[in-house]
């Protein structure tokens, strides 16, 4: 994209007051064919505020809690067998599997999170290998983070406490004693699949107890029990959380998690984008830009509609810019040589900006105001360190 600028000699005052959000542009790289904003682009979305827990592992501000230490989170859970021989049981603020009660599930269901969840085997030691504290976390209800004593307890590699199942061993055993909590932070990923074509395998990255033991795995489709998963499943959007009864009395409490924010796969508008999602997002990233210059004046305006130049190349911005820098240029050569020195600051970063635009090919070489204003910073001493 490059716009050429035709000068117009008429007046206008310099303006010393440059607003905060243009002293920051014309700074990073700036847009290009699958990224809508500039690095370091303070036209970007600021992160939303989020409080955090009190206390290590308590559910921050935004977080959507599935159990937490009173037996009302239970409404939050459903039994998935109609026909089981018990139920889940609500013991000493934890949820505790009692054998043969089956799976029991979230009513709410969720896609691409952070979960965080609490669980500890009994106390009293029975059993060895995958008879031993054992349940599992089933992310979407598809794909299990394996839940198990293994505190001085080996078993196979890929059914270890913190495995995707049947895809990836933990990197670490950093369990705690049996009857101890542990917690598992989990952030998942699905797979997409469309048409046949995996467009993003999906991963699960797990902390237990603080210490990394998956790192962006992936899924595989899955994972399961004595087959490998089809790395062509295609995952719904949004599943339940479920927990799985394995026959032994494992508690659980402290459950809740976050919703990600979408990929550009799946139709996300933070980061690297399609070429086609990323013109859209720069096109409306330069008419909100075009629209704040209509409220400034002087060579506030000029930056504002230089800046959105950046983003789209817009025949009535780039005329209204040839007009302002024209006049620009004009006020600049009749300041007198006493008042320059005040000027020099807007002249200092209007000239920073037509350099960066230069650069990066939006302004042509020879571009006159760019040459003009290099002439009179030289001329006055001011690109001497």
């Amino acid at each position: 994209m490059t716009t050429r600028f035709h000068f117009v000699r008429v007046g206008l005052a310099l303006t010393v007051s440059i607003p905060s959000i243009a002293k920051a542009q014309f700074y990073g790289d700036p847009p290009d064919v699958t990224h809508p904003w500039a690095v370091h682009d303070m036209n970007r979305p600021q992160p939303p505020r989020v409080e955090p827990g009190r206390t290590p592992g308590a559910p921050p501000s935004d977080a959507i809690v599935l159990l937490d230490d009173t037996r009302e989170s239970l409404k939050n859970w459903e039994h998935e067998n109609a026909e089981r021989k018990s139920d889940w049981i609500f013991k000493d603020g934890a949820m505790q599997c009692s054998p043969g009660a089956g799976y029991i599930k979230t009513k709410q269901q969720f896609g691409d999170c952070q979960l965080h969840v609490e669980w500890a085997a009994p106390t009293t030691v029975h059993g060895d290998s995958q008879g031993r504290g054992n349940s599992g976390i089933f992310l979407m209800g598809m794909t299990e983070v394996q839940v198990l004593d293994n505190y001085n307890n080996p078993t196979y590699p890929d059914g270890f406490a913190g495995s995707v199942y049947g895809v990836m061993p933990p990197m670490a055993n950093a369990l705690n004693k049996p009857g101890e909590w542990q917690s598992y932070d989990i952030v998942f990923r699905r797979p997409i699949v469309k048409d046949g074509v995996i467009l993003d395998p999906g991963s699960q990255t797990v902390f237990i107890n603080g210490v990394l033991v998956q790192d962006s795995t992936p899924l595989e489709g899955g994972g399961g029990h004595k087959g490998r998963s089809n790395p062509l499943i295609d995952f719904p959007e949004k599943g339940p959380l479920k927990i799985q009864d394995h026959g032994n009395p494992v508690r659980f409490r402290n459950i809740w998690y976050r919703n990600l924010r979408k990929r550009a796969t799946e139709g996300g508008t933070d980061g690297q984008l399609s070429p086609e999602a990323t013109t859209a997002k720069r096109a409306e990233i330069a008419a909100t830009i075009r629209k704040d210059a209509t409220t400034k004046s002087g060579s506030d305006k000029l930056l504002r509609l230089m800046e959105s130049l950046c983003y789209e190349k817009d025949a009535a911005a780039a005329q209204e810019t040839d007009k302002l820098a024209a006049q620009f240029i004009a006020s600049v050569k009749s300041t007198p040589a006493d008042q320059m020195e005040s000027s020099k600051g807007t002249i200092m970063r209007v000239s920073a900006a037509m350099k960066y635009m230069v650069r990066f090919q939006l302004l042509p070489n020879d571009h006159a105001l760019a040459t003009e204003l290099a002439g009179i910073i030289t001329a006055n001493g001011w690109n001497k360190k």
